[in-house]
């Protein structure tokens, strides 16, 4: 737990004697308005000096349009009032008016060149801005390498980007924005936008230390982000909005994480915990589930494994442990794998087949279907409508002599969107104007409609609000409850322990652990995650 900043904290003597504490940044009456619909109205929203403040909400509540006035991406309506270190500051702000002011922005897609080395991401700015015409690079390895030093960091100037792991490159997105921060006299701000839902878990710590460096050194943080238990973490304050408006503050040390779950939802609500037993008991045979032998390549080696029909199968490890891989490699296999699917019995209409075989066209015939993490570049098409998204993997259904029946597709989008509590669920928006969460249930919708034998999951709750998380959990225990076997594999301990009949943990491409009943909670699978190498493996 954080530890918070009392009101009075940065002053001493009694009440009457206190000075006047002057905020990093003060927002008063802010609103912007889309058309008819307002994003934000009339917000208030004040951030510390060295405070990591928390920002949260469920998607549409506003987080996002907050941070793009902030950033001079969006006008607000007039009538609010910024000021940054008691100075007042005119609105609108202009695009890259922000960093003159000091305020640094880190966003979910972390704005890095993957083509380009360390040292010119972190450096692009300075020479985009500098007037000679010569680089003197060994001075800029030296500066960089420094830079990284006083945060504890071993990043290699000369690396390229695009081969670092997920981690270095939040950290280096980070630092970049800090050292654009150094020379504001404030010791500037610096907006962390969802920097982690990529990270697993012993990621994410390395990541707040280095937040916590930057604080030691001057900053004050404001972290958006839909993991309440990383909030409730490094965070002294959090504020909370909801449709457009703000539901409250609080100090995240005095606030149980259930309350300020209610803050952000609006009203009490419950976890989704998954059934004792799971799905329905006449779907748990094996004629009904698939097993997988000797899968080898891609990562992974010798793996076997069983899903009965109408049950939730977990997997997870550290990065590079070969978990994330399964899912592709029974969907779409590169060259080189080896082994069995099973799935369904043989003798009532069940197959056989080499994972080699496979592919999205074998596979879909088999009743697999696979959600990539990946929502907009793998899973959807972001400038195609909600209905033509939902109905792609079911175009069959909807021939007419001379095309297709558009009604009858509107139709079925609309009530499967419904049936997930879709918003808004206007069939004909295209997919990209909705929020991350809304975006996963048109894409879960689409797949779950074709009633697959086994469903592949990756991250599928990456980037979705609490609200949401909910629903798509409601959805999965539907679907197995129905006779759907289950894979999912995700580094969200949490949310296996709740969705799961039992989790699978990898090490070194091969199952090093198996969690079930009793033992499978959010602390286990963390601890057999972070085992010792030399540990045995599970038999």
């Amino acid at each position: 737990m954080a530890t918070a900043i009392s009101p009075g904290s940065a002053n001493s003597g009694n009440s009457n004697n206190r000075t006047r504490v002057i905020n990093a940044l003060e927002i008063a009456g802010l609103s912007k308005s889309f058309g008819g619909a307002r994003a934000l109205d009339g917000v208030s929203f004040s951030l510390r000096p060295g405070e990591v403040h928390g920002l949260l909400g469920q998607n549409g509540s506003g987080k996002s349009t907050l941070i793009k006035v902030l950033s001079g991406y969006h006008a607000p309506d007039p009538g609010g009032s910024l000021s940054l270190f008691g100075q007042p500051v005119p609105l609108p702000l202009l695009p890259g008016q922000s960093k003159q002011l000091g305020i640094a922005f880190v966003h979910q897609n972390l704005g890095l060149v993957p083509s380009l080395s360390v040292l010119e991401n972190l450096r692009v700015g300075a020479f985009a801005e500098g007037r000679g015409l010569l680089i003197n690079w060994r001075a800029e390895r030296r500066t960089a390498r420094e830079l990284f030093a006083r945060f504890g960091l071993a990043l290699d100037p000369d690396a390229t980007v695009a081969n670092l792991p997920p981690l270095e490159r939040a950290l280096l997105a980070i630092v970049r924005a800090f050292a654009d921060l150094r020379h504001a006299d404030s010791g500037g701000i610096l907006v962390l936008d969802e920097p982690t839902p990529f990270l697993p878990r012993r990621d994410v710590e390395r990541l707040f230390a280095l937040v916590r460096g930057v604080v030691r050194e001057g900053a004050s943080v404001i972290l958006v982000s839909h993991d309440i238990d990383e909030v409730m973490e490094i965070t002294n304050r959090a504020t909370v909005l909801r449709d457009g408006h703000v539901a409250g503050t609080v100090e995240t040390a005095r606030t149980a994480r259930e309350d300020l779950l209610e803050l952000i939802v609006g009203r009490r609500i419950e976890a989704h915990r998954r059934a004792a037993g799971g799905g329905v008991p006449t779907h748990r045979g094996e004629a009904g589930g698939i097993r997988l032998s000797g899968l080898t390549g891609g990562g992974v080696t010798g793996i076997d494994l069983a899903c009965r029909a109408g049950e939730i199968v977990g997997l997870t490890g550290l990065i590079g442990s070969g978990y994330a891989a399964l899912p592709y490699l029974l969907y779409d296999p590169p060259r080189g794998v080896a082994g069995e699917l099973l799935i369904g019995d043989p003798a009532a209409g069940g197959h056989r087949v080499a994972i080699s075989r496979l592919g999205p066209g074998a596979a879909q015939a088999l009743g697999i279907a696979l959600l990539p993490g990946d929502r907009l570049g793998a899973a959807g098409v972001g400038d195609l409508s909600i209905t033509d998204n939902i109905t792609l993997p079911m175009l069959h259904e909807f021939l007419a002599p001379y095309g297709l029946r558009r009604r009858q597709m509107a139709q079925t989008a609309g009530r499967l969107g419904a049936a997930l509590e879709l918003r808004p669920n206007r069939p004909a928006l295209p997919l990209e104007a909705l929020s991350g969460g809304n975006q996963q249930k048109v894409l879960l919708a689409k797949w779950l409609h074709t009633k697959p034998r086994l469903l592949l999951l990756d991250e599928p709750t990456q980037g979705v609000d609490f609200g949401a998380r909910q629903q798509i959990f409601a959805a999965l225990d539907a679907a197995a409850r129905a006779g759907t076997a289950i894979l999912c594999a995700s580094t969200d301990y949490e949310q296996l322990a709740q969705i799961c009949d039992r989790v699978l943990v990898f090490r070194g491409g091969r199952i090093a652990a198996e969690l079930a009943g009793d033992a499978l909670s959010k602390t286990a699978i963390a601890h057999a995650c972070m085992a010792a190498p030399d540990e045995p493996l599970a038999a």
